[in-house]
């Protein structure tokens, strides 16, 4: 399995649910190479092969390098998990070109990408590829009109993925809605939000890797879904 993104958070939780379950992981990072190298002795210790590439997910270069490594070292690749994205709350008149441009390069672009140069390895092996969405791409987020609009974009990445690449790659998509990742800063609007949520909790990063280990192994006929997993919050 190559998950992009996963020194940290959300990432590194699927990471190490694919090696708990006996997957080889690969993962990728941009900057947090100790985080990463972390995350490589984690995984290690489950048995399985491991290691940590650098990678700009929007980089045609770096991604073309990336994957011909990791298919290199871990003999091929049979699941490809898109995580790596970036998230940021902005007014929506406050919103520049750069930044606009800068989101959809990682969370828009980078999914394309990195599914685009895994394509031939993924397609020998008749593998999945799970893109990460988000609730926003579900619902509008006043304050996240950028982040909103690539993720309502990768869901129709997931949709278009799952028709082209038929018969021999399924593409699905999880869409979280409320993670609790202890930041200290959003503790107030998280338990505000857990209220609001009918499952009165906020999400756990495992239960996310949970439904990205349940795409991962479903049956090839389950092809372009996007999977709410936000505890109702998004009904």
């Amino acid at each position: 399995m190559l998950v992009t993104g996963a020194a940290k958070r959300l990432g590194r939780a699927i990471a190490l649910a694919a090696a708990e379950n006996g997957a080889d992981v690969a993962i990728t990072f941009r900057e947090s190479a100790r985080e990463a190298r972390v995350v490589v002795v984690e995984l290690a210790e489950h048995g399985v092969e491991a290691l940590a590439v650098r990678c700009d997910v929007t980089d045609e270069k770096s991604v073309r390098e990336m994957v011909k490594e990791v298919a290199r070292e871990l003999g091929g690749i049979d699941v490809l998990v898109n995580n790596a994205a970036n998230y940021e709350t902005v007014e929506f008149e406050k919103i520049t070109v750069a930044r606009w441009d800068a989101i959809f390069a990682s969370n828009t672009r980078g999914p394309f990408l990195v599914s685009r140069e895994a394509l031939p390895y993924l397609r020998k092996r008749r593998g999945r590829i799970v893109n990460m969405g988000s609730l926003g791409g579900l619902r509008p987020w006043a304050t996240h009109a950028h982040y909103c609009s690539s993720k309502a974009a990768v869901h129709m990445l997931t949709k278009v993925m799952a028709k082209a690449l038929a018969p021999e790659i399924a593409v699905n998509a999880v869409a979280p809605g409320m993670i609790e990742l202890g930041e200290k800063s959003a503790a107030a609007f998280m338990r505000k939000m857990a209220k609001q949520t009918p499952m009165q909790r906020n999400g756990t990063a495992a239960d996310i890797a949970a439904a990205v280990i349940f795409f991962a192994a479903a049956p090839q006929f389950i092809t372009g879904q996007v999977l709410a997993v936000d505890g109702g919050l998004g009904l």
